[in-house]
């Protein structure tokens, strides 16, 4: 099952440590098959508000999005980043094939009722 790294960057000043880290990443990424999906650009908003850019990496399995956060590689790469970039970063899992929101709805429905 695929997993992602999000990263929700809020505001960022521009630096040579970001250019670094950004040139860098890519190189931390290939031992673990992450791939970029998103990297920034203008968001189309539908619903509420958005201020920042969306940054989304895709993984084999979130045992991957782990270990690739937490190697020596990337996190060399993690200082460079946070002292100019304020956001927030998460793994999350993502579903598998035939997934329905139906058992989800009936998670929620449970919960509700206990």
């Amino acid at each position: 099952m695929p997993a992602y790294a999000l990263g929700h960057f809020r505001s960022s000043v521009p630096h040579a440590d970001v250019v670094a880290y950004v040139e860098r990443i890519q190189d931390t990424l290939d031992p673990f098959g992450g791939r970029f999906v998103v990297h920034g650009g203008e968001p189309d908003v539908r619903e509420g508000a958005w201020e920042g850019d969306l940054v989304l990496i895709e993984f084999p399995d979130l045992e991957r999005a782990r270990e690739w956060y937490d190697s020596p590689a990337y996190q060399e790469l993690i200082p460079l980043r946070t002292p100019h970039v304020v956001g927030d970063v998460l793994l999350a899992a993502g579903v598998g094939p035939g997934y329905h929101p139906s058992a989800k709805a009936e998670a929620i429905r449970a919960a509700m009722d206990g």
